[in-house]
């Protein structure tokens, strides 16, 4: 039962604190859709987007006037297109038909330009990563994703070798929005089949028709909490957390079950993520300074985050019987203001920001870099995030912005939730001989688990 005293505290975290809900994500099942030709399969996932979807974003908007909760996003993913596209190699066909239902529906970002090659690739695979940069480039709201790794197989350093040049191509087609493409292309280890999030959403093999996923946050929330327990020891920080990550959670498990409803498809999951935005007092790294830092990135900055993702994901589990996606404290650079703030003082660096993956939801995420940064240095720092994920049997990734024509003391701008970021420095000695190695990376001694 939820007494009166919930509903006011409610009511304050959406008035004055940022709580919302960041995105509906309905996930859609297209294997039905493979055709004979690149024509047909489009057409015919044009057609069921549209007919699944046609009340996504008009549904979310009724929701969110009915029960007063902010509905930021109204997301699709789509199995992964490396799969539907198989049969004709159509992929960049599909990826435009995906842009216009996207468009249709009214959507923000539609994800699962995807591939899954961590423990291989066929022809098939490896044209359709080649497509990625034309995907991206000649579309607005698809996202895409590769997974080159996972705890089971090792990291297939092939496809991570792969991706570099891939990262860099799509940075160059789209130099003249500093090269945007690269925010709508995340690099997995690990990757979730539930995710509500872009860029790497798409619904699974495992999942269902038509399911509704929904990523709730609210880092203005816990912030207040704590500022109410200042001076108190970290259990008693670690507790508030956890409280307050529960009535954020209930919030989610509303919205979600009620969409699920009126758009007659499954509740999947509840992601439990403290995802932050560039507005004012929305930042994950505004929480870990008032745990204690005087900036996020000195010394015990991956101390407090470890803190802060280990009790959200307490108290949310206590709120829903279905969480998923990638559930913890998200930490992109040019999506909070708080990371912002701290790289521009030089509090920050690329080095910590790996040394926080350890701990956190996802990885090195939206990272605004010089352009001309080597491709395989790029495919390095993908590596080094592998094997985060794949030792610590976890999700990593990395989203990483070469901007063209840009360096360091810049800055690139992404627009809307995506913000804008600084240009970061990164190591520049070479890895060359490492990754034209090639091959698969064992898996881990603790994979073996059958």
């Amino acid at each position: 039962m939820i007494n009166n005293n919930e509903i006011l505290e409610t009511i304050q975290m959406i008035e004055s604190q940022h709580l919302d809900v960041r995105t509906i994500t309905m996930a859609i099942s297209l294997f039905d859709c493979i055709g004979e030709t690149p024509k047909s399969t489009s057409q015919k996932v044009y057609d069921k987007i549209c007919k699944l979807a046609c009340n996504l974003v008009k549904t979310g908007e009724s929701i969110s006037s009915d029960y007063g909760i902010p509905i930021v996003n109204k997301r699709i993913s789509v199995t992964p297109i490396s799969f539907i596209g198989a049969n004709t190699l159509g992929y960049v066909e599909i990826a435009q038909a995906l842009d216009r239902a996207a468009n249709v529906t009214g959507v923000d970002f539609l994800g699962g330009y995807t591939a899954l090659v961590h423990k291989g690739m066929t022809s098939q695979e490896r044209y359709f990563i080649e497509t990625i940069p034309e995907a991206l480039s000649t579309t607005q709201k698809v996202c895409s994703s590769v997974n080159v790794a996972s705890t089971k197989s090792g990291i297939n350093m092939d496809a991570v070798k792969m991706m570099g040049k891939i990262i860099k191509d799509t940075a160059k087609l789209t130099a003249d929005r500093d090269s945007i493409g690269c925010a709508k292309l995340v690099v997995f280890a690990n990757s979730v089949e539930d995710n509500p999030f872009m860029a790497g959403a798409f619904n699974g093999i495992g999942e269902g028709d038509a399911v509704i996923n929904v990523g709730v946050s609210g880092p203005g929330v816990v912030k207040v909490a704590l500022e109410k327990v200042r001076g108190s020891n970290l259990t008693e920080v670690a507790e508030t957390i956890k409280k307050t990550a529960f009535k954020i959670t209930r919030v989610g498990q509303l919205v979600a079950k009620e969409a699920a409803k009126r758009l007659n498809a499954e509740f999947g999951i509840v992601d439990l993520s403290l995802a932050p935005t560039p507005v004012a007092g929305d930042s994950v790294a505004q929480i870990l300074e008032e745990m204690g830092l005087e900036s996020v990135g000195a010394h015990g900055t991956t101390a407090c985050l470890a803190i802060l993702n280990d009790a959200v994901k307490k108290g949310g589990i206590m709120a829903s019987s279905h969480t998923g996606g990638l559930s913890g404290a998200f930490i992109p650079v040019s999506e909070d203001a708080g990371m912002i703030a701290a790289v521009e003082k030089g509090a920050l660096n690329i080095e910590k920001l790996e040394a926080m993956t350890c701990v956190c939801s996802v990885g090195l995420d939206m990272i605004a870099i010089p352009g001309d940064v080597d491709e395989k240095i790029i495919s390095a720092i993908i590596a080094d995030e592998c094997a985060i994920g794949v030792i610590n049997n976890k999700t990593t990734a990395v989203r990483l912005i070469p901007v063209e024509g840009k360096t360091i003391g810049q800055r690139a701008e992404f627009g809307g939730l995506l913000g804008g970021a600084p240009i970061m420095a990164v190591n520049k000695f070479r890895p060359d001989s490492f990754i034209d190695r090639g091959g698969r990376v064992p898996a881990p001694v603790h994979s073996n688990k059958n």
